[in-house]
């Protein structure tokens, strides 16, 4: 199939469609695929990874492996890479594709699932494709796809999804943002086999979830972002999952196991932790990493920090001799990795 490229020198919307659906049935999966699909259940704390680069300006390859084996460590469920937070929109193809490798390589004989990334920076499906292919040959868990970028009419993105969810039998998360309604991401659930998680980010996921679980029978599995900020009640509302940054993981994982064991105060005042930290340093910082010993001194990411008081409540921008100070301080007891 041709790329599959959308915009003002691209496809217009009937080619669009005509395109994905070339060479495939219109929904039908067989139905070993579709029992693929359903094999494994993916639940818990899914991070999602940074992509620290060194100082010339190169992925640290090291420094990928390095956050598989600490989510290992942590009794971190999964780790999702890349997505927003990893800034795969500055990655060439080269470096996903050798990323992926290098963090599939890593978890191999570890209970840390992995989700790779599949979405590209055009509506170019081959590219996509190429992605979830290398996935799944290589061992990943599940593969996660951001909508393509001038992809937004719903009819459009249900093809765009069910042309991916044919491509492999990995189970497929879909994340949601802008428009993405619960009408469309229903319509996918009842055609796409594969689809099985959704990571929510569209509207107020915390009043979304409740009918995305009725009207897919709970067996859609939702999972939270937006740094998790809200998790004891993402619990509450039946989130399976939520996408934190790396740098706290194994705090986040704690207070997870605590509330599905059904001791819910301990959960509360594990992520009470989580809460304190996050006055006192940002944990989108990559010192973070640095000052736990997961990445080297020096590490730095594609991902621009935040601006200064973009993150109200953080106390100050810290160094990561001044963060490993507070975790050291508070932290370091409850810590697991």
């Amino acid at each position: 199939m041709a790329g599959i490229r959308v915009g003002t020198q691209g496809l217009d919307r009937r080619q669009f469609l005509g395109a994905l659906s070339l060479g495939a049935a219109a929904l039908a999966l067989p139905r070993g695929l579709r029992a693929a699909a359903k094999k494994k259940r993916l639940a818990g704390i899914f991070p999602i990874g940074f992509t620290p680069v060194t100082a010339d300006n190169q992925i640290d390859i090291d420094g990928l492996a390095a956050q598989v084996h600490f989510c290992n460590r942590g009794g971190v469920q999964g780790l999702a890479w890349p997505q927003i937070a990893s800034g795969w929109t500055v990655l060439s193809e080269d470096e996903r594709l050798r990323g992926a490798e290098a963090i599939l390589s890593a978890a191999h004989g570890g209970s840390t699932a992995i989700v790779i990334g599949v979405q590209s920076r055009t509506a170019d499906f081959k590219e996509t494709e190429r992605y979830a292919v290398q996935a799944e040959k290589l061992g990943a868990d599940a593969v996660i796809c951001i909508a393509p970028p001038g992809v937004t009419a719903p009819a459009d993105l249900l093809a765009y999804y069910q042309q991916l969810g044919k491509a492999t039998s990995l189970p497929l998360f879909a994340q949601t943002g802008g428009d993405f309604s619960v009408d469309l991401i229903v319509e996918m659930f009842d055609t796409i086999p594969t689809f099985r998680y959704v990571k929510d980010e569209a509207g107020d996921p915390l009043e979304r979830v409740t009918e995305i679980r009725k009207r897919t029978h709970d067996e859609l599995g939702c999972f939270s972002g937006r740094g998790v900020a809200t998790m004891i009640t993402e619990m509450e509302r039946g989130f399976v999952g939520h996408c934190p940054y790396v740098s706290l993981a194994d705090l986040y994982a704690a207070a997870y196991d605590a509330y599905h064991a059904g001791n819910l105060r301990r959960a509360f005042d594990q992520f009470g932790l989580i809460e304190a930290a996050s006055s006192m340093f940002a944990q989108s910082d990559v010192g973070v990493l640095i000052a736990r010993g997961v990445f080297r001194p020096g590490t730095t990411t594609r991902v621009a920090p935040p601006a200064p008081g973009a993150e109200a409540r953080r106390r100050k921008v810290t160094s990561p001799e001044e963060i490993k100070h507070d975790i050291d301080t508070y932290l370091k007891p409850y810590l697991r990795a």
